[in-house]
């Protein structure tokens, strides 16, 4: 497909004599379709030109050679110059495309390159609950594009399975455990033992000390004590099972903390020998002020055990070992953003090539937070995933039996219009953006939802089956589809490839689902303005094969989210 970008870029490069690629960086998309196809703001070339960006922008015009079958014609708004691309040219590049390629908009540009994405991450024997799943759907949907893009992309899944909570859960089973059913509701039953255990803790320092205690001794290998953990782990695991087979959760590896338990000792051995660890009050840290960082890190607590900073840069000198990663993604709340400022910090003593340091990148998140406030395992308010996807597909149920109560498969497309729901509703928004949880938005089948896109999709579906045919490429005018509503769907289809792009290079998958709502939308209004079977058989061979280009691409976006789409609502 003709890159029209990479035409404009070269193009002003040979009149101003400055890098094509920078100058393409510089291209912007107009909100304003009446602003052109493509606008390149020549204030961007004042300082190194020494001009003014009006006078920068005439200049260019007067001297740009371009393909005028290409490009229509340029104009000078201000500082910035106006692109205006053919319309036939563009719809035959988009349609064609469209026909030839079946994963329309795959790539190859992150062929050779590695990408890890460590996301989800649930707590070993506490419930999954609807906090954890930003990160599942977050992770989940970069995890989809950067493959679908030609990347080698690693999904882990680092579990909380290690640290001192565990030294708890040991302490109060040791305590309570013959009173609970922990064998028949793993995640339950540990749960009341948790908030149990902590309850104490808060009363007696002797029992907090103990379950610290506990922990050592789970890192030192104790029989007692690992057998616990290993019997909650396992039990945890499972549970854990039932939401990613809801979600369609995918994980090349599920190595968690405790992974990196053998693996510390190194890490520790590496920093003392930087001379750079020292102890503080019995701890072990490195002090990292002189990096704008005013808390130290602690490395190795006062008794001896480890901390999550430990065990995280014993994953980095893992991981840059075993998978020779470009980017290693961690797809974490905002609440850990100190965390991995000191923990990246720290990652540079570990004598590893800098280009590891280099691609090492929190991803952080806003809070999920219900209509009553914030959550908290410790206190026992949380709405558990599992819960609330079953309570989504039983909502959307309800509505598909009230819309068309002789829908086949009701089942199997409510789940998908529920679970869809509740993905799209995490991803719409910019990702850290704190979200209240409300039901009566997710499931608004009018509003900037999943179900919307769903809805458009299943029309778009409607359309062909009322058709009866897809016509080939070959039987398209493509002179036919050059008024403003078909324009405006084109134009959104050449540019999902660079959407997809835009995700990987801001690591935000709300481009995305912003995109999807504005393609929806535009075919919504295609469908308003133009009745599609017609008489006139060129007009409805172009109208139906733009359909036919609209639904492809809602699909294929919608399954790089984590979003199955129904062929009937």
């Amino acid at each position: 497909m003709i890159e029209f970008k990479q035409i404009i870029a070269k193009s002003i490069s040979e009149v101003v004599n400055i890098d094509k690629q920078e100058l393409e960086n510089y291209i912007e998309i107009p909100k304003d379709t009446s602003n052109g196809d493509y606008a390149f703001p020549c204030f961007r070339l004042a300082k190194e030109l020494k001009k003014a960006p009006q006078i920068i922008a005439n200049d260019i015009k007067e001297k740009i050679q371009i393909d005028e079958t290409i490009v229509e014609k340029v104009e000078v708004v201000g500082g910035y110059l106006n692109f205006y691309i053919s319309q036939k040219q563009i719809v035959e590049e988009v349609l064609k495309e469209i026909a030839v390629k079946e994963q329309y908009g795959k790539s190859e540009i992150g062929k050779g390159k590695n990408i890890i994405i460590d996301y989800s991450a649930p707590n070993i024997a506490k419930p999954f609950h609807i906090g954890h799943l930003r990160s599942t759907v977050i992770g989940g949907a970069l995890y989809n594009i950067y493959k679908y893009l030609g990347y080698n992309t690693i999904g882990i899944n680092h579990l909380g399975d290690y640290g001192t909570q565990f030294g708890k859960l040991i302490e109060g089973y040791k305590l309570w455990g013959k009173e609970y059913n922990i064998e028949d509701d793993p995640i339950n039953e540990l749960t009341k033992i948790y908030i149990r255990i902590n309850q104490v803790c808060k009363e007696d320092e002797n029992v907090l000390e103990q379950c610290r205690m506990n922990f050592k001794l789970l890192e030192e290998g104790d029989q007692y004590c690992t057998q616990i953990w290993e019997k909650f782990r396992s039990l945890s695991l499972k549970e854990f099972q039932k939401v990613y087979d809801i979600l369609g959760s995918h994980f090349d590896s599920w190595n968690g903390e405790a992974f990196y338990s053998d693996k510390m000792s190194e890490v520790i051995q590496i920093l003392e020998k930087t001379q750079k660890l020292v102890k503080s009050q019995g701890a072990k840290i490195i002090d990292l002020e002189d990096k704008g960082i005013n808390t130290p890190c602690i490395i190795q607590k006062s008794n001896g055990s480890t901390t999550y900073a430990t065990r995280d840069l014993a994953g980095i000198l893992y991981r840059a070992r075993n998978y020779n990663f470009d980017k290693a993604l961690y797809v974490v709340s905002y609440e850990q953003t100190l965390h991995f400022k000191q923990v990246f910090e720290v990652a540079k003593l570990l004598g590893i090539d800098d280009k590891y340091t280099k691609g090492l990148k929190h991803v952080p998140f806003g809070m999920v937070s219900l209509p009553t406030g914030k959550m908290s395992t410790r206190e026992g308010n949380i709405v558990k995933l599992e819960e609330l996807l079953t309570e989504a597909i039983e909502r959307a149920k309800q509505i598909i039996e009230e819309k068309n109560a002789d829908l086949e498969n009701k089942d199997e497309v409510a789940k998908k219009v529920g679970v869809g729901a509740v993905i799209f509703n995490d991803l719409a928004n910019s990702r850290i953006k704190d979200e209240v949880f409300d039901w009566n938005q997710i499931l608004n089948f009018q509003g900037e939802t999943g179900p919307y896109v769903q809805y458009t999709y299943v029309r778009t579906k409607s359309v062909l089956e009322k058709a009866q045919y897809i016509p080939t490429i070959e039987e398209i005018k493509f002179d036919k589809l050059l008024d403003e509503s078909s324009k405006n769907i084109i134009k959104l289809i050449y540019n999902f490839e660079d959407i997809l792009i835009q995700v990987t290079e801001k690591e935000e998958p709300s481009i995305l689902s912003r995109y999807l709502i504005d393609l929806a939308k535009a075919f919504s209004n295609f469908y308003n303005d133009n009745k599609i079977l017609v008489e006139d058989k060129d007009i409805q061979n172009a109208r139906i094969y733009l359909t036919y280009a609209v639904g492809k691409v809602l699909k294929i976006g919608s399954e790089l989210l984590g979003i199955e789409m129904p062929d009937k609502m």
